[in-house]
């Protein structure tokens, strides 16, 4: 158990993640940081590809990609270059 005084000062809560590792002098824990995943659709992957294309080229390599995604490029809403 982590003394209260230490779960205060470094903002260790209940249910908080922290680091745990060992090291020459003994265990060393601190507070980590968690960041959410981003699950995309195959729909968004589509969208992100075909509005990121730079020129022509670029977009006729995109339209080919969401195709290969088993998805119509004409029916994904998208700016064009």
């Amino acid at each position: 158990m982590i003394p209260a005084m230490l779960r205060r000062k470094f903002g260790i809560r209940e249910g908080s993640s922290v680091l745990v590792e060992e090291g020459p002098d003994g265990v060393l824990i601190r507070p980590a940081v968690t960041v959410p995943v981003e699950t995309w659709t195959r729909e968004r992957k589509a969208a992100f590809l075909l509005e990121n294309a730079v020129d022509p080229k670029d977009y006729a390599w995109a339209r080919r990609e969401v195709r290969r995604l088993g998805l119509d490029p004409d029916k994904i809403p998208h700016g064009k270059p």
